[in-house]
């Protein structure tokens, strides 16, 4: 704000001397060396001075010549005073130049000041409308990573930022949701591990004992140590169950992978994914090579479609040789598919199989940064869409295809 406020300043005082050197110019033109009535007068003078007459017939702008008498100097018009041969006369006047200038300086005064009128009004206008706005909102992402997720981002009335503030107060709910959800998830997840942990001390216990007494020979008969083996192959297996449920509570969906099912053509999703990284591959100097394609109206939702080609362009750019990223469209009749290859793969196939699971990193991920989340949130998007996700290597070159319904 403080350099839009420069600006203005420069463009309030720059307005003012433009004004001051117009008018100055046109108040030059006005200037007595500069007046053509003051030469015809010189001129009648010096006839006068020679002939004692002057013809004023042919003269442009004087209108009479008066010497001197009663009422000499009461007139309406515009007179000079010379003398000459010792008597006074009058040159009366009427130079029509006059109000031609003024009249250009006037237009001049007028469209200069409804220019500046204009220029500052915008400027008012983007000052207060979107500025001042904008101003307020700069430390609302601030604020966010700080963890405030408490106050609403309400919509100016100027509806300029409408989207943008609509985002970011999606963004903040979305964020204390997830941030609720997550609290909910511990807390259950420590349930849970309290109760299994209590559930388990008990056929634990039975073991000890059934072992204790063993290892002290109480039970002689060959029958009842048979039994007790059953016992304990019993609790073990209690156990077992237990260490099983904490096995799947840990394996249990953590991601919130909403899908809203609706219908969108294909020709969406390739605009979508081409205004986005048209231009950033182009920066990176990675060829970006979009096939041919017949358009069709699938099923699913177009966001999330959009992510899931996203994450795997992503993971083509991060562990590609980033030579190119080619999107082709094998024909299907009965689904579409969006098969995305790059070179330069380094993954081995034997750990092909394991890509879409979560956590997974393959042994060419030891030096990138990165969750192993990408494409295990693929599979699941592909799936809510009744859709498909595999990946095939040949040779350096990995082909990701996602198989989208069609509606």
């Amino acid at each position: 704000m403080k350099v839009f406020n420069r600006i203005f300043s420069t463009v309030v005082v720059t307005i003012i001397l433009l004004f001051a050197v117009a008018n100055l110019m046109f108040a030059g033109d006005k200037s007595d060396g500069g007046r053509p009535y003051r030469v015809e007068i010189s001129r009648l003078v010096r006839e006068m001075e020679v002939n004692g007459s002057a013809d004023i017939s042919e003269c442009e702008y004087v209108t009479d010549i008066e010497q001197y008498k009663e009422n000499f100097y009461s007139t309406d018009s515009d007179y000079v005073i010379r003398e000459i041969n010792g008597e006074l006369y009058r040159f009366d006047y009427n130079i029509n130049s006059n109000s031609e200038k003024a009249l250009p300086t006037g237009i001049v005064n007028v469209v200069l000041c409804v220019m500046s009128v204009l220029l500052i009004t915008v400027m008012l206008y983007i000052k207060f409308a979107i500025l001042a706005p904008f101003e307020r909102m700069r430390d609302i992402p601030y604020e966010l990573a700080k963890g405030n997720l408490t106050a609403p981002i309400k919509e100016t009335k100027s509806r300029f930022f409408g989207k943008f503030c609509w985002g970011l107060d999606m963004l903040r709910e979305n964020i204390e949701q997830q941030k609720q959800r997550e609290l909910e998830m511990q807390k259950e997840k420590k349930t849970l591990l309290l109760s299994l942990s209590h559930d388990i001390k008990t056929p634990l216990s039975a073991i000890k004992l059934y072992s204790a007494a063993l290892s002290k020979g109480l039970y002689s008969d060959a029958k009842k140590q048979h039994k007790i083996a059953e016992n304990i192959n019993e609790k073990a297996d209690e156990i077992e169950g237990y260490v099983s449920q904490i096995i799947t509570a840990s394996r249990e969906d953590f991601l919130n992978l909403e899908v809203r099912m609706g219908e969108f053509y294909l020709s969406q999703l390739i605009e979508k994914i081409t205004e986005y990284y048209r231009e950033k591959l182009a920066l990176v100097k990675t060829d970006f090579i979009i096939g041919e394609y017949k358009n069709c109206l699938l099923s699913g939702d177009l966001n999330r479609s959009v992510e899931v080609l996203q994450n795997i362009i992503e993971n083509s750019l991060k562990y590609g040789d980033g030579r190119r990223v080619e999107l082709i469209f094998p024909e299907d009749d009965e689904c579409a598919q969006i098969a995305i290859m790059n070179g330069g793969c380094t993954l081995c196939k034997d750990d092909l199989p394991h890509i879409f699971e979560s956590f997974w990193r393959g042994s060419n991920a030891k030096n990138i940064r990165g969750s192993g989340l990408g494409l295990y949130i693929c599979r699941q998007l592909m799936r809510r869409m009744n859709g498909e996700i595999f990946a095939k290597i040949d040779n350096d070159i990995i082909t990701v295809t996602a198989v989208f319904a069609r509606a």
